[in-house]
């Protein structure tokens, strides 16, 4: 049987494998790299091989590398992202673009027996995935959506990041008097998420919010399932370990905060919070028709957990 950690290592065995010698050196990086933390969603050039410089099947290999590192469900919107982004370029020059403005950087040696990883960063995509034993993380994880409603053309209604904002939305509009006090943090929404691309997410940043044990049944319901929105972004195995930590810490940890009007088509923003991971979401820009969505684990970023107990496990002397 397939396993996602073995799909991965052979796309991006793959991957390498069909460069020539400049493209393999600039695709090629380690975990070690003391940079490795440096991410942005913003948009500019990021270290590693463009997505530009591939001929077709090349690029064919990036994205069965992003789809293996992903479950369905997040894969479509991390593929979904990049294809969005087309779009906005089209619409802003009125031609298709040339190529995609993506970076991708293979770190370590995917089919050796040490811990592997590999990014995908760009305007409104940035994927991190580390690979440790049969556990692959991909935070931080972050798509964006500009437009958040494509507007016309064979697409046209489509909401990348409607799932994230219609649950949000349908949870705060049904806050009670006594719970919206708590709930809503803020009649504005701020202008992005919260945390940006730190480096190390500070859940101090973010509004406290309302605990998941003052919800009804219903709305914690609603809660779970847009937590697990974002988790399901990850292949199945690591997606149900960071649901089962949750439910090991206490879901009644679980806090959400919205800020900004709940009536759709204004400028909104909500955050999930819990002992080990937060959700950012934001839709403020463009007249709120340009969507941001992040989800940070607070010790597994970058692998970071992962790759600790394999060090410690492996390498007790540091070597």
């Amino acid at each position: 049987m397939t396993t996602p950690t073995g799909a991965a290592a052979r796309c991006a065995a793959a991957l390498l494998a069909a460069l020539d010698e400049t493209q393999a050196a600039q695709a090629r990086g380690s975990l070690a790299d003391p940079r490795l933390t440096d991410w942005t969603y913003l948009p500019g050039e990021r270290p590693g091989l463009s997505l530009e410089d591939l001929g077709s099947a090349q690029h064919a290999l990036v994205m069965e590398l992003l789809e293996a590192s992903h479950s369905p469900s997040g894969a479509e919107l991390a593929v979904g992202a990049i294809e969005v982004e087309r779009l906005r370029r089209q619409l802003a020059s009125g031609a298709p673009p040339a190529g995609d403005r993506y970076w991708v950087r293979v770190l370590g040696d995917p089919g050796g027996d040490e811990p592997w990883g590999w990014r995908i960063n760009g305007h409104h995509l940035a994927v991190h995935a580390v690979v440790v034993g049969d556990t692959t993380t991909v935070t931080p994880h972050f798509i964006g959506a500009e437009p958040a409603v494509v507007p016309e053309g064979p697409g046209a209604g489509r909401r990348l990041l409607g799932p994230e904002e219609d649950l949000a939305r349908e949870l705060a509009s049904g806050l009670d008097p006594d719970q919206r006090s708590l709930g809503i943090s803020a009649d504005e929404a701020p202008d992005d998420i919260l945390t940006r691309h730190d480096p190390a997410a500070d859940p101090s940043l973010l509004p406290t919010g309302i605990g998941r044990d003052l919800l009804r049944s219903d709305q914690q319901l609603l809660l779970d399932r847009l937590v697990q929105r974002y988790l399901d972004r990850a292949p199945a195995p690591y997606a149900e370990r960071c649901w089962r930590e949750a439910e090991a810490a206490g879901l009644d940890r679980v806090r959400f905060a919205w800020a900004g009007p709940t009536e759709p088509g204004r400028g909104h923003y909500y955050c999930v919070t819990a002992p080990d991971f937060l959700i950012e979401y934001d839709n403020t820009q463009d007249q709120a028709n340009h969507a941001h969505s992040v989800w940070r684990h607070l010790r597994d970023d970058w692998g970071a957990d992962p790759l600790r107990a394999h060090y410690a496990r492996n390498h007790p002397d540091g070597r």
